[in-house]
């Protein structure tokens, strides 16, 4: 019987070079040296399973979303902890090696990093939140005062979301909310029976608006009760009297909201009017140069206090007095310069005691010395600037 053929065994492998781990990488994949045809075809990300690290979670769309955006529709703004795109997870991307962070700068999206960050504070439930807040309100415990505040930072997220038409950048409203977050800790008092979150979104609202209120306009608004009371319903006011068929007119405002006609006029003019810079640039009236393009809207302001031609006089006449006045002193020597330039012409006078005591002399002395410079003065600048000067003023 004839034998099988066999085939000839195949050569083995040859084994790829394994690259050396950087210091501390001892817990990573190794890597191996890629052949030119693995070079032209991009790397592909293997999944987290596959490199041990924790499952993702789910994205949005999967969660239960508990809180209504401004159109109705139901949203949780803490819930957004992926990008659109399929963009990386914070703890996917501290996974990836150099050669796979390579490539094109993404932007950095401050907001997107403060969501992912805050999940990494689990919620506390009833039992423990209780249990810290007594903790800190009887022994002023830092470290409890910590935990609670993390664990409420999506509370302030969700609350900062719903002013986020009102103020474009959300994180100045996150901030704040997070004062009034840590203002409602301290106070917090855990024996009244009520939950930490429901007063702690008294505080958060409270700082939130305060920050709007403050920061609208470049100039401050809302600094009289009538002013903030019209500022936060004016547009309420508005709508509801619309909606039952009445003018909102001023007056009809001003009933509704207890404040005169005039500060609803006031009001709504400053809210609707934009912002007006001093430094925008304005072109001279009944000019179409080129020239006028570099104008200011402040170099077209007049000085309506003194007249331009008044103000050259003024000017010119105290430089010509300040002259004069030096050189009446050049004529003064001994006791009187003194007296002159450290009592009468010093931006900081002394005091007469401090010129007696110097010359050995009583206040009285020093202040008929005084005098009689004074006329001394008088009559020279009579002398020199003639009969205009009025020295009974």
């Amino acid at each position: 019987m004839a034998k099988k053929k066999t085939p000839d065994p195949k050569p083995p492998a040859r084994p790829r070079k394994r690259a050396k781990a950087a210091p501390g990488d001892e817990g990573e994949r190794p890597q191996v040296d890629a052949t030119p045809a693995e070079e032209a075809e991009p790397r592909a990300k293997a999944p987290a399973g596959d490199r041990g690290s924790p499952p993702r979670r789910k994205s949005a769309t999967a969660r239960d979303d508990t809180a209504a955006g401004p159109s109705g529709e139901a949203h949780d703004p803490i819930d957004h902890d992926e990008d659109a795109g399929g963009s990386l997870s914070a703890e996917d991307a501290d996974e990836q090696s150099p050669a796979e962070r390579s490539g094109p700068l993404a932007p950095y999206d401050p907001l997107g990093a403060y969501l992912r960050e805050i999940h990494r504070y689990p919620l506390l439930a009833q039992e423990a939140e209780k249990a810290l807040a007594v903790r800190y309100y009887e022994r002023q415990d830092v470290d409890a005062a910590a935990a609670l505040v993390t664990a409420n930072l999506r509370l302030v997220v969700k609350i900062a979301f719903e002013y986020r038409r009102a103020y474009r950048n959300v994180m100045d409203l996150i901030q704040e909310g997070n004062i009034g977050l840590m203002q409602a800790v301290k106070k917090f008092d855990p024996f009244r029976g009520v939950k930490l979150s429901t007063y702690a979104s008294w505080w958060i609202r409270a700082y939130i608006l305060r920050y709007l209120l403050n920061n609208w306009r470049l100039v401050k608004i809302g600094t009289t009760q009538a002013q903030r009371r019209l500022f936060f319903n004016l547009s309420k006011e508005k709508r509801r009297l619309e909606s039952l068929g009445i003018d909102a007119t001023p007056q009809n405002i001003a009933e509704g909201l207890s404040v005169t006609p005039a500060e609803v006029i006031e009001m709504d003019r400053r809210l609707s009017a934009p912002e007006a810079s001093l430094d925008a640039p304005a072109r001279a009236p009944g000019s179409g140069g080129d020239g006028d393009r570099s104008a200011t809207r402040l170099d077209l302001l007049s000085n309506e206090d003194v007249p331009t031609d008044e103000a050259l006089v003024v000017a010119e006449f105290n430089d010509k007095l300040q002259s004069k006045v030096a050189g009446f002193a050049e004529t003064l020597s001994g006791r009187d310069a003194d007296v002159f330039r450290n009592r009468l012409w010093a931006d900081k006078p002394e005091t007469l005691q401090e010129i007696g005591d110097r010359y050995s002399l009583t206040r009285e002395g020093v202040r008929q010395i005084e005098k009689r410079i004074l006329a001394r003065l008088r009559k020279f600048l009579e002398e020199q600037m003639g009969d205009y000067l009025d020295f009974e003023r």
